[in-house]
């Protein structure tokens, strides 16, 4: 559980991975923050901890202007999110700065959000995201030719280039290639990536876990595909759902998943999911379920491998003792997550 010790230490370090899990009140100033404030620390004796910002708020305190604990962290804001909603309708667009100037918004700012949130500039963003609307188009028959001006290119060569730096082959030879997208998603427990396939959603996890890097080099290898920034049709259904989840409405997921993995990562994966909501299961209990009581240690580690976090609940299994294992997004969102559930029941 969590300590006044490790949630002041959290707070004085703005520890992202404590998202959600925590609210700091400061008695002296009468206002509360979240773990990840740039405003400056108050010493310990003035602080006292909430897990909700309704608690702090019912004990007298008032929202911090500096974080603003009350919105997601990172959450999209309305203008940018605006460019997106046109993007999705007609990837072909091409907004220069003159274009968002238009619309009152600075471009050096847009420019910022998306190297925070996505790495990348935002005019990259939109090149990708008209080169993952040709690729899904070339699979699905078109001539080259047309999807090149389609997409807003002038030549067939420019188009080539910039769909070879992409996939680091020519559209000609892409037949044989897929695409992963990849999307970012706000939740109350901090940012989330999530990468789909046309057959579903194969990635779900929090961006701060130490493996993420790896899970999405292996899983591109295991579909021999390219993880770029793009639309997927699952991807509304999935924000749905996770928004129903963390309000408590929610406790099966009905977006359709692809898992691909070994057979047997697969069939652990499978009875993760027979974990009923608000309740807990050991790693031994796993294996008897999945007719193999030996391999215990075998069982922990394909769980941990486990690419879909919240929808295929790794965090319902704890140790035989009853205390919580590890948790690639972090121990107390696991502790969060069972406890969450438990009072939604």
């Amino acid at each position: 559980m969590l300590t006044n010790d490790m949630m002041y230490d959290a707070l004085l370090n703005k520890d992202v991975s404590y998202e959600g899990t925590f609210i700091a009140a400061v008695k002296t100033t009468g206002i509360f923050c979240r773990p990840t404030c740039t405003a400056r620390k108050p010493k310990k004796e003035n602080v006292e901890f909430f897990k909700t910002p309704k608690e702090a708020i019912l004990r007298g305190y008032r929202p911090c202007k500096v974080c603003s604990p009350l919105e997601k962290m990172g959450e999209t804001p309305d203008e940018i999110k605006e460019i997106l909603d046109a993007l999705n309708a007609d990837p072909s667009l091409k907004f220069k700065d003159w274009d968002l100037l238009q619309k009152g918004i600075e471009p050096s700012k847009i420019r910022r959000w998306f190297l925070k949130n996505h790495g990348v500039t935002f005019h990259a963003y939109q090149r990708m995201f008209r080169i993952n609307s040709a690729f899904n188009k070339i699979q699905n028959g078109e001539a080259i030719s047309s999807v090149a001006y389609d997409a807003g290119y002038e030549s067939l060569s420019g188009f080539s280039d910039s769909f070879k730096s992409i996939f680091g082959v020519s559209p000609s030879h892409s037949k044989d290639k897929k695409i992963i997208n990849i999307t970012r998603i706000e939740t109350p427990l901090g940012t989330m990536f999530a990468c789909a396939t046309e057959e579903g959603i194969c990635l779900l996890e929090f961006t701060d876990r130490k493996m993420l890097e790896s899970q999405l080099k292996i899983l591109a290898k295991r579909v021999n595909a390219n993880i770029i920034q793009g639309a997927n049709k699952h991807f509304d259904q999935l924000r749905k759902e996770l928004e129903e989840y963390f309000e408590g409405k929610r406790k099966v997921f009905t977006v359709p998943l692809f898992i691909p993995g070994t057979e047997f990562q697969q069939a652990v994966w499978e009875k993760l999911q027979t974990i009923p909501y608000g309740t807990t299961r050991s790693y031994s209990q796993q294996a008897v379920i999945l007719g193999k009581p030996q391999a215990v240690r075998a069982v922990g580690n394909a769980n941990g491998m486990n690419r879909i976090s919240i929808i295929i609940p790794c965090h319902r299994v704890i140790g035989e003792d009853g205390h919580l294992t590890g948790y690639g997004g972090g121990i107390f969102r696991k502790q969060w997550l069972l406890d969450f559930e438990r009072s939604h029941q």
